[in-house]
């Protein structure tokens, strides 16, 4: 779910995610138009819509029990030989694992 900017309250499927850049790139949010150029004779141009990147910030995660945008947590969870641990994220609403 978007929390700011121009689709703001919207929600969708996050298609790609650019780590490194902190971006996120949704389905069906911040649409963009690309011209694009004819490829052969006689083709003609057009314009294509774009899901474009934004900020990580921007949107929060949907909670599957309780159908609400809510923050994500961490827990730490300690197998029962003791030797690996596990973090697992969790909704800060309802506790819920996500």
């Amino acid at each position: 779910m978007v929390i700011s900017g121009k689709d703001r309250g919207k929600k969708g499927k996050v298609i790609d995610v650019l780590p490194v850049a902190n971006k996120i790139v949704v389905e069906g949010i911040n649409i963009a138009k690309k011209h694009v150029r004819p490829k052969k004779e006689g083709e003609k141009g057009q314009i294509v819509e774009l899901p474009k990147a934004f900020d990580v910030s921007n949107a929060k995660v949907i909670c599957g029990k309780c159908k609400k945008a809510a923050r994500v947590g961490y827990n730490i969870i300690e197998s029962s030989d003791k030797k690996k641990k596990e973090k697992v994220r969790i909704c800060k609403k309802c506790g819920q694992e996500l």
